[in-house]
């Protein structure tokens, strides 16, 4: 690591913020494993009603979709691995520490992958398992903050990439971005409501 950066740091304020929120769902969301794996036929914190429901996510087949050999993992506990790292590297960027390429470049492609599996699991559960976790909706959000902040911190802290278009430094540059994450996260909630509705709440 090389010397640091001459903006502040607030994209990796953001990052922080947002690696915590997902780490702590991610701890929510493991103790609740354990719950269910202690008693399969109890109901969770997070059972409010047949659409909100932890346990109808947990024990669907994409609630563990890697395994070790024939051991499943939980998603629950790859999100408090890798929430420990992003927020990791929230912290570094938050010194003003200016990273390697290949370490910041793997950061920005580590939380599009991260986004990528939270946006799976959300659909997964909108319009496959029918059935919605708080704590998931969460990491969902928080993942999409996550990515955005982490994206604006590589162009802007960390000038990657190297080449790159005038418009692509304006558009971070004037926060642009901004009006695109809060796009984002309206069309997430409208998504939830429009295939859910009433039930949510009934």
């Amino acid at each position: 690591m090389s010397e640091p950066t001459s903006s502040a740091p607030s994209s990796y304020l953001i990052a922080a913020l947002t690696s915590f929120a997902a780490l702590y769902a991610s701890l929510a969301l493991s103790a609740e494993t354990l719950q269910l794996a202690r008693h399969p036929q109890g109901q969770l914190s997070c059972d409010i009603n047949s659409v909100v429901s932890c346990s109808a996510v947990a024990q669907s087949p994409q609630a563990e979709l890697i395994r070790l050999g024939t051991l499943p993992i939980p998603n629950a506990f790859l999100g408090l691995i890798a929430e420990a790292v992003f927020l990791t590297l929230a912290v570094v960027g938050l010194c003003r520490i200016k990273m390697p390429t290949l370490l910041a470049a793997g950061t920005w492609l580590a939380s599009l992958a991260a986004l990528a599996y939270a946006l799976w699991l959300f659909t997964q559960s909108l319009f496959v398992i029918h059935a919605l976790c708080p704590w998931c909706l969460v990491m969902t959000f928080a993942t999409s903050l996550q990515f955005m902040a982490f994206s604006h911190a590589t162009v802007i802290q960390q000038g990657l990439p190297r080449k790159r278009s005038g418009w692509l430094q304006t558009y971070y540059q004037r926060h642009f971005d901004l009006m695109v994450d809060l796009v984002w996260l309206v069309a997430l909630a409208t998504i939830v409501l429009a295939v859910e509705g009433s039930a949510l709440f009934g």
